[in-house]
């Protein structure tokens, strides 16, 4: 009903655009849509998608980016979907979803750029952690701070009523506090338009992962809202 809804008050929204502005020469360039005839049978698919990191080595608090542009594009062809909207999300919190340039030199600006920005704990083992830098997420021992943090825990599978149980949870928690902070400010979602079949970006965009407390295998949500 959404989409059907949608797609009306895009007619009318186009209608009403053609109807009120002079017949002059256009900024805007009209692309052409498939959309004169019936559309197709709706979509929506939901897919959980492993993403391999393309880093060695255990993980440090590193950052990396990953190009998701040909696994999603792969996905679109094969789901049919020809008009509608792909929402991509991260499953994780301490990793991002953006769309810019994939260009490794790029990559290599993004770590230094955001590992100024929200530079790792002095416990951390990032190697780019600095000194009298201290978060009070990474206060690992004061940790679950409350009972509803500690009721988290419990529905994560870890019994930290259990002494031992509480120690190995702290024990595994990484000192990665400045990775989630810069999480929050990339996002953990984009939504594209999906014209013709294919996805609506640019030239030089692409559809990328950056991983704050890597390198890590991670997942990603990939949904297909629309039509064939």
């Amino acid at each position: 009903m959404t989409i059907v809804f949608g797609i009306a008050l895009c007619g009318l929204l186009r209608l009403a655009a053609v109807s009120s502005f002079p017949t002059r020469q256009s900024r805007w360039q009209k692309v052409p849509l498939s959309l004169s005839a019936t559309l197709g049978d709706p979509i929506c698919e939901y897919h959980q998608v492993n993403i391999a990191t393309s880093q060695s080595g255990p993980p440090r608090q590193a950052v990396s980016v990953e190009d998701l542009t040909p696994t999603v594009s792969s996905m679109l062809q094969a789901s049919g979907m020809q008009q509608g909207v792909v929402n991509i999300i991260s499953r994780h919190t301490t990793t991002a979803i953006t769309i810019n340039e994939w260009e490794k030199r790029l990559g290599k600006d993004m770590e230094e750029y955001f590992l100024k920005l929200a530079p790792p704990d002095e416990r951390s083992s990032s190697v780019a952690k600095q000194e009298s830098v201290r978060y009070f997420h990474n206060d690992i021992d004061q940790r679950p701070d409350g009972e509803e943090e500690a009721q988290r825990c419990r529905e994560n599978g870890w019994s930290i009523d259990d002494p031992k149980h509480l120690q190995a949870w702290r024990d595994q928690e990484p000192i990665n506090a400045h990775s989630h902070l810069l999480s929050m400010l990339l996002g953990s979602s984009e939504s594209i338009p999906v014209v013709n079949g294919e996805m609506v970006i640019g030239q030089w965009q692409s559809l990328l992962l950056v991983d704050f407390d890597g390198p890590r295998d991670r997942t990603v949500g990939v949904q297909f809202l629309g039509y064939n």
